[in-house]
């Protein structure tokens, strides 16, 4: 019903930044919780933060909680990650996921909708 783009990822050093964005289109964006999962090589996906549908609360992973910060634009149908202090650790594939629901989700089998995902790089 809905597809989603992510976009924005790309190389930083250790401390710098990246905006991830997710476009979507299909369904109505509104009716939509949606998170940030990350997945590093040889690694299970792991989340990084959700959005209530119209951006009242959100959540974080405990290693993020004061350098991420999730939000969304429903006018413009996109919802974003900026990505402050990057570590080396956060280094990984990003993908955004999107569940038709009312209370936020933090795991991968709760969310029926994926982008394709955005590589993200943090160098040491």
């Amino acid at each position: 019903q809905v597809h989603l783009i992510e976009s924005g990822g790309g190389l930083v050093q250790t401390g710098g930044s990246l905006r991830l964005s997710c476009a979507a289109s299909g369904g109505t964006f509104g009716s939509y919780v949606m998170g940030w999962f990350r997945q590093a090589p040889g690694k299970e996906r792991e989340f990084v933060a959700t959005i209530s549908r119209l951006g009242y609360s959100t959540d974080y992973r405990d290693s993020v909680k004061g350098r991420f910060t999730i939000s969304r634009d429903n006018a413009q149908n996109t919802a974003y990650l900026q990505m402050n202090s990057l570590k080396p650790e956060d280094t990984g594939v990003y993908f955004c996921a999107a569940e038709d629901a009312a209370i936020l989700k933090y795991r991968p089998p709760q969310y029926s909708y994926w982008g394709q995902g955005t590589q993200v790089t943090v160098s040491s």
